[in-house]
């Protein structure tokens, strides 16, 4: 059974991240573990821990049922706001064949401005899969 770990935030809900996920399960038995940096909801120049983890956690909920309801099992949690040091943490507790980054596209996304991808691949001994939302599917400049 292969075994996956999504990275994502504001990307959850995406019909690219949804297709990657069914492509996998399609392929034959898999799990997910599912890790959602806590990315801060800025309001002015303050950020509410709360809110954010809320969230966080709703879009984390709503992604690992649909995982599950395709046929899949499923785990996640909240983590570091750094996605590579959630990734390493992650990584502690979980075994993996492969790493699904989740962003928005380039000219928003604040992970691949901070050149998240390659520093996964440098971090990482699973191989990186980087799956970019559609322009449309990107709410806020997030991850």
């Amino acid at each position: 059974m292969r075994s996956y770990l999504i990275v994502a935030n504001q990307t959850l809900a995406s019909p690219a991240l949804s297709a990657e996920v069914e492509g996998r399960i399609a392929a034959g038995p898999a799990t997910f573990h599912v890790v959602v940096p806590l990315t801060p909801i800025v309001h002015r120049l303050t950020w509410d821990e709360d809110e954010s983890r809320r969230a966080a956690q709703e879009r984390l909920e709503a992604l690992l049922d649909h995982v599950r309801s395709a046929g899949a099992d499923a785990s996640g949690e909240i983590g570091d706001p750094d996605p590579v040091a959630a990734v390493r943490d992650a990584l502690r507790s979980v075994e993996v064949d492969e790493i699904i980054l989740s962003t928005l596209p380039a000219g928003i996304s604040r992970w691949l401005g901070q050149d998240v991808p390659s520093r996964l691949r440098g971090s990482a001994t699973q191989p990186v899969v980087v799956v970019t939302a559609e322009r449309e599917d990107a709410a806020a400049p997030h991850g």
